[in-house]
């Protein structure tokens, strides 16, 4: 650390991603994070790169460029084919100290949480966890803040400089780091003004794919930088990887989801029970609102929202749900919007592409009759 100087801003450049593997396959967190990561690149004016750790993964590296990333670096040993913490932190800190990247990005998944808080501490910079928004143009972000925000115009427009150790900062350059905060009760963004990389997890999901650009593949560098690793830096051994065979809601990859909210409180049996009929004529899955899961009536894993996952879904239908700023937004992107509700003041009726005032354990039978019927029709 002696000759690295994260305090030299003027140093660092690029944008980096960090792309997960396991075992020889990639996460699809890393084809959300370089098409993000191609947006923050373009902002700064500078290159996107991969950085992919593993055994014999070089032949993973062009399929990255088809989304966005100008180049891949590849790490390649046998001591990184399965993750360890030491090993990967080791490797990474390393290339990160030569080429001096200005910002970092990792997918907060279940690797990406351990790995990123030890980069972030060896190198002695910041590091922004459970990001659902990033921005680097102010112009950019302002807009996001005057969509986002109850903040009032004037002090979205003043935002162009933030007090640091008693001086004023320029933020035109830093990235804007916007991530829940208690509880996903308000939204906070987060700069690191004085220190580089700048470092961020992103949450699964938030982040939307680029579509695939094969000439773009083609055209992605790859770069194989020197680094060192011997065993004798790895405290733990991978004896043998064991899968769980617990099955898990995928909200993040169904086009139809059906969510339930405290709507169905006066029958919470019934209430699912409906929601997992419609979603199956569908061909979707079942979701929920914060207060369902809060109150046991559902698995987190079905949970939309801030607290939650963030979804994309073609057709997103809201039974019994209020629409409360944390809950929309994790749904709000979708491609089309159902609601149901009794309530014809629910905030949810104004994101809503359609709204339906009843009660949600007579329409949505009614809902599942008609699906049937169009079906068979055809």
């Amino acid at each position: 650390m002696s000759t690295f100087n994260n305090t030299d801003l003027a140093a660092f450049k690029d944008v980096w991603v960090f792309c997960e593997q396991r075992q020889g396959k990639l996460m699809p967190t890393d084809f959300e994070l370089i098409s993000e990561g191609r947006k923050l690149a373009d902002e700064l004016g500078v290159k996107l790169c991969g950085l992919l750790l593993g055994d014999n993964v070089e032949g993973l590296a062009k399929e990255l460029g088809g989304y966005g990333a100008d180049e891949v670096i590849v790490c390649e040993s046998p001591l990184l084919k399965d993750y360890t913490t030491d090993a990967y932190t080791k490797v990474i800190c390393d290339v990160i100290q030569e080429m001096k990247p200005e910002a970092f990005i990792i997918g907060a998944t279940n690797i990406g949480r351990d790995l990123g808080p030890r980069c972030a501490a060896r190198l002695h910079t910041g590091l922004c966890a459970d990001c659902t928004h990033l921005d680097v143009d102010m112009g950019v972000y302002k807009d996001f803040l005057r969509d986002a925000s109850t903040l009032p115009e004037a002090k979205i427009d003043g935002m162009n400089y933030a007090m640091v150790l008693g001086e004023k900062h320029d933020v035109s350059r830093d990235m804007k780091m916007t991530r829940p905060a208690f509880g996903g009760h308000l939204m906070a963004t987060i700069i690191c003004p004085r220190f580089r990389p700048s470092m961020a997890t992103v949450r699964p999901g938030v982040m939307k794919k680029a579509p695939f650009d094969q000439a773009k593949a083609d055209a992605c560098k790859i770069v194989k930088p020197n680094f060192t690793l011997t065993a004798d830096d790895i405290q733990t051994e991978v004896l043998e990887t064991v899968k769980a065979a617990k099955k898990l809601v995928d909200l993040v990859g169904a086009e139809f989801i059906v969510s339930v909210g405290r709507g169905i409180s006066k029958d919470v049996e019934t209430g699912i029970k409906l929601a997992e009929e419609l979603a199956e004529v569908l061909g979707g899955v079942v979701g929920s609102s914060r207060a369902v899961v809060d109150s046991g009536w559902i698995s987190a894993d079905h949970q939309v929202g801030q607290t939650g996952k963030t979804v994309h879904p073609k057709v997103y239908i809201a039974l019994g749900i209020s629409g409360a700023i944390q809950h929309k937004a994790g749904m709000q992107d979708a491609e089309c919007i159902i609601a149901v509700n009794k309530n014809d003041t629910a905030p949810i009726f104004e994101i809503a592409d359609y709204g339906i005032c009843g009660d949600l354990f007579k329409v949505t039978p009614m809902l599942i009759e008609a699906i049937k019927a169009a079906k068979a029709a055809k």
